[in-house]
């Protein structure tokens, strides 16, 4: 498949972005002519759907707020074989879409992750920073260790990934979803540093390091009890016969020495606990029955999408992730 056979669409969810959207529509219709820009206005209130439509962008409107809702809006408008979303604050690399595509498509990849590296404190703030790396950290040990930068807010997804992503998420916590699907499914995925760069002046970021952190980990637990129910509800069953243990132990403790149970309360809360305990257990089982039926749905919805990629005569050569911005992973 030659590359100008490809439609190529940049999304960039767009909330009050003035001082940067027209920098980023012009940043990659340079990179990628044949590409189309899409910018999708999330109740702006300055001119940033104006500046986005005068720099040769089409503009379409979400009038639900939030990133989350902006995404699932764009997944299901938009018809192309390549898709690359990107936040509009002009602090992503545009120069390295070319390459990220170049990956995706030779490797067959259903996303690559672009990694942000920067030596500058201000592009990435320590408490930022910190939070990504515990996040991602988190994810990683519940559903595999495969990114490095879970809140990359620029990435590279084929055709197939996009129109089978059952998009949930309403605001920033959308890159845990998209991560979470990938790792989910075993979908071929790559990560590779790009540059990252500080918000001109005038900008500010949307992000809120307490309150988003706090909806993500809570997404975090929501899609492992989802996705991961045995593990999740076997922990609760864990901590509920922990309880009832430590406080059955004075009782037959006593019961021993005197044949006498003096504490009913205590011996019935016991009792409730141990119950609660073997139903969180079960409910486990048969969740983990019900989401295995479910992964197999989506698996299935996945492979009903053609993939993209070159062809095997097409004189394209492997390692395409093996740029000079730095792999970091291809699985």
């Amino acid at each position: 498949m030659a590359n100008d056979d490809i439609r190529i669409a940049v999304l960039v969810p767009c909330y009050n972005e003035a001082t940067t959207i027209a920098a980023v529509v012009r940043d990659f219709q340079a990179a990628l002519p044949q590409a189309i820009i899409y910018v999708y206005d999330n109740n702006s209130t300055d001119d940033s759907a104006a500046k986005a439509r005068s720099a040769g962008a089409a503009v379409r409107r979400q009038p639900l707020q939030g990133k989350g809702h902006v995404v699932q809006r764009m997944f299901a408008d938009v018809e192309a074989d390549v898709y690359i979303l990107v936040d509009g604050d002009d602090t992503y690399d545009a120069g390295a879409a070319p390459g990220l595509i170049e990956c995706l498509l030779q490797e067959r990849l259903d996303m690559v992750n672009a990694a942000r590296a920067t030596t500058s404190g201000d592009a990435y703030r320590t408490g930022h920073r910190f939070g990504n790396w515990m996040l991602t950290s988190l994810v990683g040990a519940m559903f595999g260790h495969r990114f490095n930068d879970m809140l990359s807010g620029y990435r590279v997804f084929s055709r197939r990934f996009v129109k089978s992503f059952p998009a949930l998420a309403q605001g920033f916590e959308i890159e845990t979803e998209l991560t979470v699907h990938a790792l989910e499914l075993n979908l071929p995925v790559a990560e590779v540093q790009t540059a990252y760069k500080e918000r001109p002046p005038g900008s500010t970021s949307k992000l809120n390091t307490f309150s988003d952190g706090t909806r993500i980990l809570l997404t975090i637990a929501r899609l492992l009890k989802a996705e991961r129910p045995f593990g999740f509800f076997a922990t609760v069953a864990g901590v509920f016969a922990a309880i009832g243990l430590t406080l059955a132990v004075p009782l037959l403790q006593t019961y021993w020495e005197t044949g006498l149970v003096p504490r009913f309360p205590t011996a019935f809360l016991v009792v409730g606990l141990m119950v609660l305990s073997a139903l969180s257990l079960a409910s486990g089982l048969i969740l983990n029955t019900v989401t295995q039926g479910r992964r197999e749905l989506k698996r299935l919805a996945y492979l009903q999408l053609k993939s993209v990629g070159y062809d095997t005569q097409s004189g394209a050569h492997p390692g395409a992730c093996d740029t000079g911005r730095g792999h970091i992973d291809r699985v």
